[in-house]
């Protein structure tokens, strides 16, 4: 749920999973439409679905138990390495490196005096971070717990307190001047008029609905661009993820799980 989504944003929700589906196996035994539905506003819905599937693939080759093995994670629907050192760390205790954004954001200040990480985790970024996690396992996962809220808390991306840092007195790049940042790129995502921001407000209207769904006088999509627009009436004809290949070159709607309502475009039901 963290992933691309703030903590501010992910909590009320989670503490919602949580109590609605406690263990892997409660989450099984609900249907994918549930879990999308209670995904609610946190974007990117494809990671509700994953989420399920993760569960019932953790029924079927765990007994519903979470494995602590790093092959065993990564064999699991929507567990990329990230997530699997996460899980082995912070649930299990073990060894090993954890790199989101923020971690790489204090090494590379803090070792190599670079103002932000590069748009991709390299192989010279992971071999780094390797040599810096200390090989005990209890205090591997404090270092990787107190780098992670370094990072979000201090050392952030735009506006660092180095003042307030605790490794301040080390740190390569505030040594160097703290130079680069102002000239660095600023990576922000366009918004408005782009597919994610149909397909959230079609999934806001499945998500609501409880019967098929007419397009037409729908509010929520009057301002929708009329590239994108042309779309919906064939995605009104898909309930699984279909592609609108003669107007766009990829689907709006890459997620439709069955058991939401369905769009109704043009009196024509899926």
């Amino acid at each position: 749920m963290l992933q691309q989504t703030p903590v501010v944003r992910v909590e009320p929700v989670w503490r919602e999973w949580l109590a609605r589906w406690p263990t892997p196996a409660d989450l099984a035994a609900a249907t994918q439409a549930d879990a999308v539905r209670a995904w609610g506003r946190l974007g990117y819905p494809r990671r509700a679905k994953r989420l399920w599937e993760c569960a019932a693939a953790l029924v079927e080759r765990h007994g519903g138990d979470i494995p602590r093995g790093e092959d065993d994670l990564l064999a699991l629907p929507g567990i990329g390495s990230y997530t699997a050192a996460a899980v082995r760390a912070f649930a299990f205790g073990e060894r090993d490196v954890v790199l989101d954004t923020n971690v790489r954001r204090v090494i590379g200040r803090a070792w190599q005096a670079q103002p932000l990480p590069p748009a991709h985790l390299t192989r010279g970024e992971r071999e780094h971070a390797a040599t810096l996690v200390p090989r005990d396992a209890a205090a591997s996962v404090a270092w990787n717990a107190g780098s992670m809220e370094l990072g979000a808390l201090v050392c952030t991306a735009r506006a660092p307190r180095c003042d307030a840092c605790v490794i301040a007195g080390d740190c390569a790049w505030l040594a160097a001047g703290s130079p680069g940042l102002d000239a660095a790129p600023r990576r922000t995502q366009a918004w408005h008029g782009t597919d994610r921001q149909v397909r959230g407000r079609i999934m806001a209207l499945l998500r609501a609905a409880h019967a098929p769904l007419h397009v037409t006088g729908q509010a929520a999509l009057e301002d929708i661009e009329p590239g994108q627009a042309r779309c919906v009436p064939r995605l009104a004809r898909h309930r699984r993820p279909g592609h609108c290949r003669r107007r766009v070159t990829r689907p709006v709607l890459p997620l439709a799980p069955v058991g939401t309502s369905a769009l109704i475009a043009d009196g024509h039901h899926p």
